[in-house]
């Protein structure tokens, strides 16, 4: 079992940051391909970013290209998610989550554990 329990959500106007983090405990971490996915009301959950156990490769979501990046600190069993530009469309609830799957996984399916989510609200 892996726990993750997410960090850092919160309120920002737009144009603004936040850096979310992800706190890991449990099996070892560092084998696992991270994600980080968010929800917006009504809608389903989306892959945002991911990174690969080794943090060699990462993989961006065409919406947050050029203004998020995933990070991790397997050392500190902490993953994170820094977010620059952020826009209204970026609210949600941002999830991470630990895969045991080879290499960039960007299915939803393919997580393993997720962590309960913390709220990302960008005001105009």
């Amino acid at each position: 079992q892996v726990q993750l329990v997410e960090s850092g959500g919160g309120l920002v106007q737009a144009g603004g940051s936040l850096r979310l983090s992800c706190a890991a405990s449990g099996r070892t971490f560092s084998r696992y391909t991270m994600g980080w996915f968010r929800q917006a009301p009504g809608k389903e959950r989306e892959f945002v970013a991911t990174i690969t156990w080794g943090a060699g490769s990462t993989y961006y979501a065409d919406s947050v290209k050029g203004r998020f990046t995933i990070s991790r600190d397997n050392a500190k069993n902490t993953g994170y998610l820094q977010m620059n530009s952020l826009k209204p469309e970026d609210t949600a609830v941002y999830y991470c989550a630990a895969s045991a799957g080879l290499g960039i996984v960007r299915d939803v399916r393919e997580y393993n554990y997720w962590g309960q989510g913390t709220q990302v609200t960008v005001s105009s």
